[in-house]
């Protein structure tokens, strides 16, 4: 079964269309969007959970179409952690606790404890004297504290430092060890995207780019740097993009596409993303 799956998914605003984005997500994989600020990520997000309204489109959430009404049980079975944990800042995360056991039917006390131990958390320290790091560990304790199948993340990791960060991303892959839980992974940070992320989709003003497996997309393209005349040579079909200057540039090509002989960079995630973006302004 596909952990999501949307079809021509579409929101209208002055200004903005996020226009017809249509995947699928498999079970038991991670999944990084990525996108520039303003992309439709984070509209994305609320669109699969239907906390917003869509002007068009098909979603579909751990089979279950997201304005069914059987989708309000749906939810018990999908975490959200957004760029800002909003917990009641009076609250410590052990009374926190006490309230996520009346929201959740198969809230764990046990699992929470241990996320919170794992996660060098205080229990009786109140929210509002938490550090943004530990506000996000807190928020991801409770995401994942409820048995859910889908975890939606939404710039969690952004202005962590990297050891916290890491952390994180330890917990995504421990969690999709079960083959039955997914997770979506919303980040500007391209290396932690490339670190953990089964699959990516790549949103940029509002269009989804692509949506592809990771691997796949790392054997497919490939950096060349050559001179001015030698990236004139190259067949245009094998060119995704290219950076050029006086004296010759840089080209993000398809593998297969170029001829015997040249010799390609190591490419990341990052570059093909950089040089999609750019062919895409």
């Amino acid at each position: 079964m596909n952990a999501i799956e949307c079809r021509d998914l579409t929101k209208v605003y002055d200004g903005f269309t996020l226009d017809r984005i249509s995947f699928a997500l498999p079970a038991g994989t991670i999944l990084g969007l990525v996108g520039e600020n303003g992309a439709g990520k984070s509209t994305t997000l609320a669109l699969l959970m239907n906390a917003i309204s869509r002007d068009g489109g098909e979603v579909s959430i751990l089979g279950t179409d997201n304005r069914s009404r059987d989708f309000v049980r749906t939810k018990e079975d999908v975490g959200v952690v957004l760029d800002e944990a909003c917990f009641p800042e009076v609250l410590t995360a052990r009374e926190l606790g006490r309230v996520f056991a009346r929201l959740y039917t198969r809230w764990d006390p046990a699992c929470y404890d241990g996320y919170l131990a794992r996660f060098g958390l205080d229990p009786d320290r109140k929210f509002k004297d938490l550090s943004r790091g530990t506000r996000m560990k807190l928020a991801l304790a409770a995401a994942l504290s409820h048995d859910a199948k889908l975890l939606l993340l939404d710039e969690a990791t952004s202005g962590l430092d990297p050891m916290v960060r890491d952390e994180i991303l330890d917990v995504l892959n421990d969690f999709t060890r079960d083959e039955t839980r997914s997770v979506v992974l919303s980040s500007h940070i391209v290396s932690d995207l490339e670190k953990v992320c089964d699959y990516i989709a790549f949103l940029h003003k509002g269009k989804l780019v692509l949506f592809e497996e990771k691997d796949r997309l790392l054997e497919e393209y490939a950096l060349v740097k050559l001179t001015a005349d030698q990236l004139e040579a190259l067949d245009p079909a094998a060119v995704v993009g290219k950076k050029t200057g006086p004296y010759g540039g840089a080209a993000l090509v398809r593998r297969g596409m170029i001829p015997a002989g040249f010799v390609t960079e190591r490419t990341n995630l990052e570059d093909i993303i950089l040089f999609l973006a750019k062919e895409g302004t």
